[in-house]
């Protein structure tokens, strides 16, 4: 299976052990770590490359696909795109995150919809879901510009530092999928 993808503006490929130092700096970030369920602040020396080695021997065993987005003319590594799969259900969770300087440029829903295609034509998942934190609706527009569509609020469902988060749930199913590619194409 290939596991790197080219789209407009980026390359989305495997993270490489020496990808660790931008990983820590970028993810480390109090904007990016903030709203972000399972990444830390400060981000701890030597996380990075353990992260790094888990999501490679994810991807080994077929649990979850993790891509590093890079900005194709800079050559730039910028964040982070991933699936993680409930295989015995045919489900994955998209998750994302970008380093705060390359907000608002449109890199995540484009990285987000070429994974979600990976998702559903080369996996043959049934379906693909995201969540956002109820106080970050740029990640919520991500999900719904990536075709998802809005499948509710869970009132303090997280707790990140020790407060407790609303949280919005997003989906796509394959027919979704389906129907939406078919209308692209006519």
């Amino acid at each position: 299976m290939r596991l790197q993808f080219d789209t407009e503006r980026l390359l989305l490929r495997p993270f490489e052990p020496q990808d660790a130092d931008v990983v820590q700096r970028l993810a480390g970030e109090y904007a990016v770590a903030s709203t972000t369920l399972s990444l830390p602040h400060p981000y701890p020396d030597g996380a990075a490359d353990t992260w790094i080695a888990f999501r490679s021997d994810a991807a080994k065993h077929g649990h979850g696909y993790t891509f590093a987005i890079v900005v194709r003319s800079e050559r730039r590594l910028i964040g982070c795109v991933s699936l993680n799969l409930a295989s015995e259900h045919r489900r994955a969770e998209l998750g994302y995150w970008l380093g705060s300087a390359f907000w608002g440029k449109g890199y995540a829903t484009e990285a987000a919809s070429r994974v979600i295609r990976f998702g559903f034509e080369e996996l043959n998942l049934n379906r693909i879901w995201g969540a956002a934190m109820t106080r970050n609706p740029a990640s919520s527009a991500v999900l719904r510009k990536s075709g998802m569509r809005h499948e509710g609020i869970m009132k303090q469902h997280i707790r990140k530092w020790d407060r407790f988060e609303d949280v919005e749930y997003f989906g796509m199913t394959k027919s979704d999928f389906t129907q939406s590619s078919s209308s692209l194409e006519t």
